[in-house]
């Protein structure tokens, strides 16, 4: 394998599932050589190709949602995204499809049945972060943003949104090291995460810049109501009855950054068998031009 040079070591860490969905509810329908559906595995694929083509990143790892079932943070909450429908069986081919295409790229890829992409990426960009080599979070989930420290980027690809530290502060009204903190006040109605009623993220916000973190905020608690934000006196009466609330939430919000099951990889592209890439092309209907695009990507990625 050869070195990686000094300009290339950034690592480009992405949030699958957010573009399996996507790929799920807006691309046109079609099928592979056995008749399933396969327009969220289309879709995902485009969107690959678009980073890889454009990009030619030397680590890159994707982290991929599994079933929440055994998720640990249901443990800690059972109502913890209860609100969420389990996805069709279709759904879930797909995504084993999208899993499959990556590896035989020669690209890491890895879920988990206890944690989620978003804690896997997290144990991922510490141990990195750790060797000195900044990482790109590929995502459109807000909840990522608090792993990014100095030289790394929150990154909306498709959208061209690439958010530093200072540029995160201003889109989310907090700093990264503040997220979690701020969507434990504010809640989450996605992923059913309970805040404090009538407390959003603006407010949760003004009360971080202030207060810094949540245990300076119970502790200055009565300096609330002296705050110039609507409602202050109020809003002072509903952190002190909703402390309990913020601290599960927390445990909910704060992304785990030391999976001790997680095997470390050193995130480099791996020459593979490219008949398992021509056989997976094969499956997806895949073009004779657009499989050979494929295999020449393939090629050009783990030869520079």
């Amino acid at each position: 394998m050869k070195e990686i040079s000094k300009k290339d070591k950034r690592a480009w860490l992405i949030d699958s599932s957010i573009y399996v969905f996507k790929s799920w509810y807006t691309y046109p329908e079609c099928a592979d050589i056995h008749g399933n559906s396969i327009n969220a595995v289309r879709g995902f694929l485009e969107f690959v190709f678009l980073l890889l083509k454009t990009e030619n990143p030397k680590l890159i790892a994707f982290a991929f949602d599994e079933s929440l079932t055994t998720s640990h943070r249901r443990d800690i909450y059972p109502d913890y995204k209860a609100n969420r429908s389990p996805a069709p069986e279709s759904l879930r081919y797909q995504f084993g499809l999208c899993r499959e295409f990556i590896e035989a790229l020669g690209i890491y890829q890895a879920a988990s049945l206890e944690y989620e992409a978003d804690d896997l990426i997290g144990t991922w960009a510490k141990f990195l972060n750790q060797q000195s080599i900044p990482v790109n979070l590929i995502t459109a989930d807000k909840d990522l943003a608090q792993l990014v420290t100095e030289e790394d980027y929150w990154w909306e690809y498709l959208r061209g949104e690439k958010l530093d530290i200072k540029k995160i502060t201003k889109r989310f009204g907090a700093k990264p090291n503040q997220i979690a903190d701020q969507l434990a006040i504010a809640g989450d109605k996605s992923d059913n995460i309970p805040g404090v009623p009538g407390v959003g993220m603006s407010t949760a916000g003004k009360l971080l810049k202030k207060f810094e973190t949540l245990d300076q905020l119970f502790s200055r608690v009565d300096e609330i109501a002296d705050m110039q934000i609507r409602g202050a006196v109020r809003v002072r009466g509903l952190i002190i009855e909703n402390k309990n609330t913020i601290k599960l939430s927390k445990r909910l919000t704060e992304i785990v950054c030391d999976i001790e099951t997680v095997q470390m990889q050193d995130f480099r592209l791996k020459v593979v068998d490219t008949s398992l890439l021509e056989l997976i092309c094969n499956q997806l209907n895949l073009s004779r031009e657009s499989t050979d695009q494929w295999l020449k990507l393939q090629k050009t990625l783990t030869q520079s």
